[in-house]
């Protein structure tokens, strides 16, 4: 399989109820979650990749993680992460054969719909 049949995806959990050591924790187990996804990797966002006002602990981003998916899981993912964050604000970046698309959503609605989007822009590639 070639790099360019990948889709990598880019996932911030944007939650202001908790703090620091919470927000660490929800990302590891969606981490440990995804990875038992038919991902081809998942790993959190080390610091050396930090946006200009992100928070970090222990040298990764806190509440940032990225996972790399084939276009064939890619729409599994997509669903899972749908019924899995569907009431929570997070930020999605799928980057797909050099092309990025970023979307937020804090409703199951608004992530329905970031979740369609995401799928339009990689089935256009």
């Amino acid at each position: 399989m070639s790099f360019e049949s990948n889709v990598k995806l880019t996932i911030a959990l944007a939650n202001p109820d908790l703090d620091a050591d919470e927000q660490e924790r929800e990302t590891r187990n969606l981490l440990r979650d995804i990875k038992e996804q038919d991902v081809e990797s998942a790993e959190l966002v080390a610091v050396t990749e930090i946006p200009e006002g992100s928070k970090s602990v222990g040298g990764f981003l806190v509440g940032v993680l990225q996972a790399e998916v084939s276009l064939a899981n890619f729409k599994k993912l997509l669903g899972y992460l749908g019924d899995r964050l569907g009431n929570k604000s997070i930020e999605l970046e799928v980057e797909a054969n050099g092309k990025k698309l970023k979307v937020k959503a804090s409703s199951r609605e608004e992530l329905t719909a970031a979740i369609e989007q995401a799928q339009k822009f990689v089935a256009g590639n």
